[in-house]
């Protein structure tokens, strides 16, 4: 796991918000829209950077596929999880370092 969590922590923000985006199981588009609403347009997904990464985390065990309806559906692992809570408490830090230094 330790390679996991070097190979993804620290996290790019694409990673960080499509983890993010699987608290609930969700497809592609939806993945998508969401990225795009919490970023306030900023981050607009492109097919391949989302799939690509998907495919990533798939294949790393951070996420897995169900088909449903000729949809694929995302479903975050315990173990992607446990990446993205990893990461979260390490913005944390680093957040809290800004806070200290005002």
């Amino acid at each position: 796991m330790d390679d996991l969590i070097n190979k993804y922590v620290p996290m790019t923000e694409t990673a960080f918000l499509i983890l993010s985006s699987l608290q609930e199981p969700k497809h592609g588009y939806l993945i998508m829209a969401y990225t795009k609403k919490v970023t306030h347009n900023r981050i607009v997904l492109a097919n391949g950077t989302l799939y690509g990464t998907l495919s990533r985390m798939e294949r790393d065990k951070l996420v897995t596929v169900q088909e449903d309806n000729q949809r694929k559906i995302y479903h975050l692992t315990e173990l992607g999880n446990t990446i993205l809570k990893i990461e979260c408490r390490r913005i944390q830090e680093l957040s809290h370092l800004i806070e200290e230094g005002r």
